[in-house]
């Protein structure tokens, strides 16, 4: 009874909220596997603490995968499948290839999670619940995870280019590809505060060092972007080295803080999508947000974990739709 209690509360209070209907076919539970499976998420959180100890930056692709994954026909590991059949996969798609890491990393928790509970977890759950425990483990905020979700039995490698918003995008851009998701601005300028943790490659920042525009060096009144770019040039030649990496954030770049946006606000983000937010916003919106999150982490937290419970509600499958899959790789 006290199970079925639970989750009337929680119906109730999505309802409330505007989140989600009455239909149990659309319902996600914060304790969807208190019956059935227990102790799943104490079994991804302990593996995830593992990986990311063994490879610091795991914590910050762990985090990219739930994003790739939400964007692209929604929350439903679509983007953990293989090349098998009528399956193209997601990985090979042009944001993804040789960028996307953490597979191995879900197929040992996927492993684990069938042997203790056979055909239970769902391959989409433990990617969601995997990116909230590596922010938690890198010092961000903790949110609840809402489970229930189901794995998709198909991939879509022009979605996965098409969705996926460019390291080079425009504000314009950025603002329309979170859009298309049902995420506003605020939750724009909130996610894009991951970037506080990892890596990119040079051949994602390659053209904010070397494609400066008259606009740039008009705003760059004291140089110090200019200085910035050297600094990334002795990174990243202006051609090869594509693999040459660079922190997304060069303050604290193993913890999750607010000194993402302390950079963007001294023009220095190592992505051009990441400077944008500040130099392309005509209507202070968004320049408003950077300030009031670079000047009060708890104000980033919270909205930040309220963000990621946002994105990852996207499109989620549940009830009958999809399945739930032996192995995360392929469709059973």
């Amino acid at each position: 009874m006290e199970f079925v209690r639970r989750i009337v509360l929680t119906v109730m209070v999505m309802v409330l909220c505007g989140t989600m209907s009455l239909s149990t076919e659309e319902l996600l539970l914060v304790d969807y596997y208190r019956e059935t499976c227990p102790y799943a998420e104490d079994i991804v959180r302990r593996e995830v603490e593992i990986a990311v100890i063994r490879d610091p930056r795991m914590a910050a692709s762990l985090l990219r995968l739930h994003f790739h994954d939400c964007f692209v026909l929604g929350c439903d590991a679509s983007v953990l499948l293989d090349d098998l059949g009528d399956v193209v996969s997601e990985k090979q798609a042009g944001p993804n290839k040789n960028s996307l890491r953490g597979f191995e990393v879900i197929d040992r928790i996927k492993f684990l999670l069938e042997e203790a509970c056979p055909y239970t977890v769902s391959c989409a759950d433990i990617v969601a619940i995997a990116a909230r425990d590596s922010v938690t483990l890198r010092g961000g905020p903790w949110w609840d995870v809402w489970l229930g979700r189901r794995d998709s039995l198909k991939a879509s490698f022009d979605g996965a280019n098409k969705f996926i918003p460019s390291p080079n995008s425009s504000l314009v851009t950025l603002i329309s590809n979170f859009a298309q998701q049902g995420l506003n601005v605020v939750d724009l300028v909130a996610l894009s505060g991951g970037h506080t943790i990892g890596k990119a490659r040079c051949a994602s920042f390659r053209n904010r060092i070397y494609n400066q525009s008259l606009e740039e060096l008009h705003y760059d009144y004291y140089q110090r972007s200019t200085m910035f770019r050297r600094i990334l040039g002795s990174i990243c030649p202006e051609s090869g080295g594509d693999n040459a990496i660079g922190p997304l954030d060069f303050r604290t770049p193993a913890r999750f803080d607010n000194n993402y946006y302390r950079n963007l606000l001294e023009e220095k983000g190592l992505l051009h999508s990441d400077n944008v937010l500040v130099n392309e916003d005509d209507e202070g919106e968004v320049r408003r947000l950077i300030w009031r999150y670079s000047e009060d982490q708890d104000v980033f937290f919270a909205s930040f974990a309220e963000s990621m419970v946002k994105m990852g509600n996207i499109n989620v499958l549940t009830g009958h739709e999809g399945e739930i899959r032996r192995n995360c790789r392929f469709v059973n």
